[in-house]
């Protein structure tokens, strides 16, 4: 089984580039993420030709997110338990976001997740980030504890770098998102309730990214960022046999900011 994670920055623009990833690559299952669309708006035509079957959610041109899968797509759910809710403007009561998907494909429990951004230091988002990550932790330990042998990914943009290789320079960031301590506190702890990076061992940093911001040249100075990654159940883990991430995708014309990141699995 060929798994992959890739945070597309609006799968309208680039579902023709999606279809071809997918053929190229030839993968199984697609977790994406920031689709910026509505359901009704998802271009599921250009997959099911492909053989994959979809599940989406989405709810206005923000966020976003989905599985595709050629190996079967059941017992989708939407959102985990305990998952918060936000509102972006005063006044307005909040609301789930579109931030996570499951689905259950060729007996995998694939978890595409878009985590909240955070902002800055000082922004109420970040808070919100933290508290998305702590009931994700919940979640993800009560569904292991359940179930000790069960074959977990959660997958996706985590908007945070575990570790200083992770950033081409942490002197940039010294008072920025993504790396402070309790966000990474926050990704160590869903790694302690049972989930381990497995995509780290076999493609290791640093200059290892999965993300370049569009502005000042990042890409081609190498200036980006590992934000998105695979955590398996040890189930998950123990069938994990490569990983690589897809860097060529970062490039060109109507490139995504993220790159691609493939786990292969041994059935």
């Amino acid at each position: 089984m060929r798994l992959a994670t890739w945070n597309v920055n609006s799968i309208r623009t680039r579902a023709d580039r999606v279809a071809a990833f997918l053929q190229r690559h030839d993968v199984d299952v697609l977790a994406l993420q920031e689709t910026k669309c509505r359901d009704d708006q998802f271009p599921e035509m250009v997959f099911s030709a492909l053989g994959y079957e979809v599940a989406h959610v989405g709810h206005s041109q923000w966020n976003g997110v989905a599985v595709l899968s050629r190996i079967g797509l059941d017992d989708v759910e939407i959102g985990f338990p305990g998952m918060p809710s936000w509102s972006s403007k005063e006044g307005l009561d909040p609301a789930p976001e579109a931030r996570a998907i499951a689905a259950t494909c060729g007996g995998v429990r694939v978890w595409s997740l878009y985590v909240p951004n955070g902002r800055t230091l000082a922004d109420p988002h970040l808070q919100y980030k933290l508290e998305w990550l702590a009931a994700l932790r919940v979640a993800a330990g009560d569904r292991l504890a359940a179930e000790p042998q069960a074959p977990i990914a959660l997958v996706g943009d985590w908007n945070i770098a575990p570790q200083d290789d992770d950033v081409w320079d942490m002197s940039v960031f010294t008072h920025s998102t993504h790396v402070s301590p309790p966000e990474r506190a926050a990704f160590q702890a869903v790694v302690d309730a049972g989930y381990a990076d497995v995509v780290r061992p076999l493609a290791p940093g640093p200059g290892v990214y999965t993300y370049w911001d569009y502005t000042q040249l990042r890409f081609p100075r190498r200036e980006g960022m590992r934000i998105d990654f695979v955590l398996g159940s040890p189930a998950l883990a123990g069938r994990v046999t490569g990983a690589l991430i897809d860097r060529e995708e970062r490039k060109g014309k109507g490139a995504s900011d993220h790159a691609p990141v493939i786990v292969d699995l041994a059935d």
